[in-house]
C-alpha cells in the first residue's frame, strides 16, 4: 500500500486501437505530458481501422511517443514509480505492441509494471479535469467499441448496469456516416453536419431491450437508416445528408440520455459522468447537461482530447491500482475481450 501523501509518477502507454500514446501522470490527476500519435489519416482511405496496418504503425511510433512524453514532462525514466499499459480490451495486435513495450521497459529498468483496463482508463479520465470527483457515481462509457452504463462503486471497483447487445454507439456512428457519404471517422463528421440539419426530419426508432432497462441496441437503428436511404433511392427522392445525420444522432442521444437518467435515479446517485470517444459529441453533452441540471445531478465530463484514446487516462487509472498494491509480472498478456467488473441487473 502507498500512503496518501506520497508522490507517485507513472509513465503510461495506450495502443489498444489506432492511437499510439504515452503520458506522464502524477498522483492520478496531474498530467505532466500527454503525447498522442493518431493514425486517422492512415485508415481513412479504408473507411475504418485495419488492425494489421495499425499494429505496424504502433511498432514504428511506440518508442518515439514514450521518449517524447518523458521529454515533455522534463523527467527521466528513472524518475518513474511505475510503467502502466492498456492490456485490454481492444485489437489484439495493437495491444500486444503496447504490452510488449511496457514489459521491456519495466524489465530493463526494474520499474514496476501495471496493466490497466481500457474502459477503466476512460472512466478515470474524469478525475484529471474534475479534481473534486470521487466515487461513487454512475458513468456512461460510449465509444467505437463500447457502450456501458457503469456504477463506479470505488476506485477500481465497478458494476455493469447495462451494455450494448450488438453495435456500440460509436460503431453505429461510423457505419451511418459511411452510408450517407461522410466517411471515416463517423462520429465527429456526423456531429458537425447534424448542426445544419433538422433532428425531427426523419423518424428513426429508439430501441428497447425487453429484459433490461439499461442495455442498448443500435443495430436496428443502423438498419433503419440504411432502409430509409435505399427507399429514397428507389423512389428517386433526394436525400438531405444533414437531416439524416441530425435525425440519426438524436435517436442515439435520446436512448443514451434516457437510460443514463434512469440509472442515476434508480441508484440514488447525485453524480453522473460520461467517457469515451462519443462523449465528446456536442448534442449528447448538451442533452445530458440539461437533464442533469433539471434533476439536481452533478454532471462531469472530460475535455474532447481526453475522451478519445489517450495515455493520460491510463496513468490516472494506474495510480489507484498502484496505491492498492497491484503489480503485474512479465507474463502480462494482451486480452482483447477483457471484462470490466461484474454485471448487475439493478441498483
Amino acid at each position: 500500500m502507498v500512503s496518501i501523501g506520497e508522490t507517485v509518477t507513472i509513465l503510461a502507454i495506450e495502443s489498444s486501437c489506432d492511437e499510439t500514446a504515452a503520458a506522464v501522470v502524477r498522483n492520478g490527476r496531474e498530467v505532466l505530458s500527454n503525447v498522442i500519435s493518431s493514425q486517422i489519416a492512415l485508415h481513412t482511405v479504408y473507411g475504418g481501422v485495419v488492425p494489421e496496418i495499425a499494429s505496424r504503425k504502433h511498432i514504428e511510433k511506440i518508442n518515439q511517443v514514450m521518449e517524447e512524453a518523458l521529454q515533455n514532462a522534463g523527467m527521466q525514466l528513472s524518475d518513474m514509480d511505475a510503467i502502466a499499459v492498456t492490456y485490454g480490451p481492444g485489437l489484439v495486435g495493437p495491444l500486444l505492441v503496447g504490452v510488449s513495450a511496457a514489459k521491456a521497459v519495466s524489465f530493463a529498468s526494474g520499474i514496476p509494471l501495471i496493466g490497466v483496463h481500457h474502459i477503466e482508463g476512460h472512466i478515470s479520465a474524469n478525475y484529471i479535469e474534475n479534481k473534486e470527483l470521487e466515487p461513487p457515481f454512475v458513468c456512461l462509457v460510449v465509444s467505437g467499441g463500447h457502450s456501458h452504463l457503469v456504477v463506479v462503486k470505488d476506485y477500481g471497483e465497478y458494476e455493469i448496469l447495462g451494455r450494448t447487445r450488438d453495435d456500440a454507439a460509436g460503431e453505429a456512428f461510423d457505419k451511418v456516416a459511411r452510408a450517407i457519404g461522410l466517411g471515416y471517422p463517423g462520429g465527429p463528421k456526423i456531429d458537425k453536419v447534424a448542426k445544419e440539419g433538422n433532428p425531427e426530419a426523419v423518424s428513426f426508432p429508439r430501441a428497447k431491450v425487453g429484459d433490461s432497462d439499461y442495455d442498448f441496441s443500435f443495430s436496428g437503428l443502423k438498419s433503419a437508416v440504411l432502409n430509409y436511404l435505399n427507399s429514397c433511392e428507389m423512389k428517386g427522392i433526394q436525400i438531405c445528408q444533414a437531416d439524416v445525420a441530425a435525425s440519426f444522432q438524436k435517436a442515439v442521444v435520446d436512448v443514451l440520455v434516457e437510460h443514463s437518467m434512469h440509472a442515476v435515479l434508480s441508484c440514488g446517485m447525485k453524480k453522473f459522468a460520461i467517457a469515451g470517444g462519443v462523449a465528446s459529441n456536442s448534442a449528447l453533452r448538451r442533452a445530458l447537461e440539461k437533464e442533469c441540471e433539471k434533476r439536481g445531478i452533478a454532471f462531469y465530463h472530460p475535455s474532447p482530447v481526453l475522451c478519445t484514446d489517450n495515455a493520460a487516462m491510463i496513468g490516472a487509472a494506474a495510480y489507484y491500482e498502484y496505491r492498492k498494491g497491484v503489480r503485474h509480472g512479465y507474463d502480462l498478456n494482451a486480452v482483447p475481450n477483457l471484462k470490466l467488473g461484474q454485471d448487475m441487473k439493478s441498483c
